[in-house]
């Protein structure tokens, strides 16, 4: 809608406008005949003083002491004639100079623009739309699903009834349609009876009046949902979601799983059937200080190393690559062979000497899933928050009230003899603060760290960070996977994951043998043949045309791959 004739059927078919366009006649109407008028009593005048000139030249003269130019040509010698010149003059600055721009802009101009700014963006989806995703919120989370989304080519758009948001995200690049999301109309107008799912983050309020009014709507289409709180999670489902998260307790159960003392050693941050990629600190297991061919990783469990993360950023591993404190191992198989790598390569538990084995830094929902997951599990923790927490959240000596960048803080929740430091606050910027000094204060100590946004997920590796959970990461994949359950998704920043037919190119060539992973980062974990999907293929698997390869490597290395 951004051509001429659409902005102007938009303009004049609004009320307002009809309404404005009347007044803006009416005053040039009556400008007209007070112009009429001055002209009228300019030809008695001049008869007065004895001169005779046309209509035109009445109307002329009208016109150049009205607006002031004034050129002199044609005058009055009495003290009448001057005395009118003067009021046609006042008269003049009023109407010409003042009035008639303050209206020509209130009434004509700004509408105008206004209607411009509201051609640019949708009222409505092309009938011909099928199986797209409808957004009702605009959040960090939903804006690394439209990430996503793009990458596969699947169609979305975005509800806003703000016009002026609305322009700017349509500026961005963003997909959007303007509307209120609890009217009926405007799920019609988005084509919803063809929509693949409709994805609502709003808070628990807004969210369960939204939910109604879909339903009002249709009764079968998919809708996913946040909850804020727990017991927002009943009432959530009963105004007809079909699936209702808590992403930030999802997060914090992650966080605390990645915890050292849990007893799990691999952390899962993707699956698709049976191929399961995990990941896995190799502090205080064996597996510190040997190399990978020292590990017997594949051997005793048939678990396959595709890869290390330094710093958040993927590098392929060789057999001689040193395993150290802080390495990260990537690891594919099986359900059944990651099982197998827990209980081969278990963390060495601390024993319980009643000192606090886990520090988390924020009391916010997320800290306190993670603490109730520790709680589970057996492992003394504490917290330290500024805001008193509420009665019931957690015992009160778990809690350690003050300030986390506060070094007596630190000390007095134990920060000396934790073996491992849990960052949760609810701003990247305090994370990567308080990931930083917590590296100073102790070298040794595990550091498990939230992020909001993906571009922080690097930084908080390079400020000390063991391993980082993104909360936009998490809830995209959830959300994703539920839209394509038949395709990979990771929970997780810093991989990407592709499947592509092997082709003639590479029919006949073991995997080994292909030089894949050498010539772009790229692993192949999986091999899809006749319906069966092989996980975590030998490098000795020899290729055939119409395999279907899953692959993982670094997102900046994914155009080598897909050129080959």
């Amino acid at each position: 809608m951004k051509t001429l004739p659409a902005q102007l059927f938009f303009f004049f078919q609004n009320k307002n406008t009809r309404r404005n366009s009347a007044m803006l006649w009416k005053f040039l109407v009556l400008l007209g005949l007070i112009i009429l008028l001055y002209s009228v009593l300019f030809h008695v005048l001049m008869l007065y003083e004895g001169r005779d000139f046309s209509w035109i030249t009445g109307f002329y003269w009208t016109m150049t002491v009205m607006s002031t130019l004034g050129f002199g040509d044609i005058t009055f010698h009495s003290d009448l004639g001057r005395t009118f010149t003067m009021l046609v003059l006042i008269s003049g600055v009023l109407f010409l100079l003042i009035i008639l721009p303050f209206i020509f802009i209130q009434f004509f101009y700004a509408p105008w623009l206004e209607a411009q700014e509201k051609a640019r963006t949708s009222r409505e989806l092309p009938e011909d739309i099928r199986n797209h995703v409808i957004i009702t919120n605009v959040d960090p989370i939903t804006l690394r699903l439209i990430e996503r989304l793009v990458k596969q080519n699947i169609p979305y758009s975005i509800i806003l009834a703000d016009q002026e948001q609305a322009n700017k995200l349509l500026d961005q690049g963003y997909r959007v349609v303007v509307g209120e999301p609890d009217m009926p109309i405007t799920y019609q107008r988005l084509r919803i009876d063809t929509a693949a799912l409709v994805v609502v983050t709003n808070d628990d309020l807004v969210s369960t009046n939204i939910c109604f009014t879909i339903r009002e709507v249709n009764e079968e289409v998919p809708i996913i949902t946040n909850a804020d709180q727990e017991h927002s999670i009943d009432i959530l489902e009963f105004s007809g979601n079909t699936s209702v998260f808590q992403f930030t307790k999802m997060l914090g159960e992650s966080l605390a799983g990645r915890a050292l003392g849990i007893g799990k050693t691999t952390n899962v941050i993707g699956r698709f059937d049976d191929l399961v990629i995990s990941e896995m600190l190799a502090k205080d297991t064996e597996l510190e200080g040997k190399t990978l061919a020292e590990s017997g990783i594949r051997p005793l469990t048939g678990v396959t190393v595709i890869g290390m993360l330094e710093k958040g950023k993927f590098k392929a591993s060789t057999p001689k690559t040193i395993i150290t404190a802080h390495t990260v191992l990537m690891l594919v198989g099986s359900k059944q062979q990651l099982k197998a790598f827990d209980a081969q390569f278990p963390v060495n538990l601390y024993q319980d000497t009643g000192e606090v084995q886990v520090l988390i830094l924020g009391g916010g929902r997320v800290g306190l899933a993670a603490a109730n997951t520790l709680d589970k599990h057996g492992i003394s923790y504490r917290i330290i928050e500024k805001r008193p927490l509420k009665i019931g959240d957690v015992e009160s000596l778990h809690v350690t009230s003050g300030d986390a960048a506060d070094i007596n803080t630190l000390k007095a929740a134990g920060i000396e003899s934790a073996r491992s430091v849990i960052v949760t606050t609810h701003s990247d910027e305090m994370n990567i603060y308080l990931t930083f000094y917590c590296r100073k204060l102790r070298p040794d100590i595990q550091i498990v760290s939230r992020s909001i946004l993906e571009r922080n997920v690097t930084k908080l590796h390079m400020a000390g960070a063991d391993l980082v959970m993104s909360y936009t990461s998490l809830a995209a994949g959830v959300i994703f996977q539920l839209l394509k359950p038949d395709e990979f998704s990771l929970f997780t920043e810093g991989l990407s994951v592709f499947n592509r037919t092997a082709g003639h190119r590479f029919s006949g060539k073991t995997i080994i043998n292909s030089t894949i992973r050498e010539k772009t980062g790229f692993s192949i974990i999986a091999i899809r043949r006749n319906e069966r999907l092989q996980v975590s293929p030998a490098p000795n698997t020899e290729l055939e045309a119409n395999d279907e390869l899953y692959v993982i490597g670094p997102p900046e290395n994914a155009q080598l791959f897909l050129n080959l």
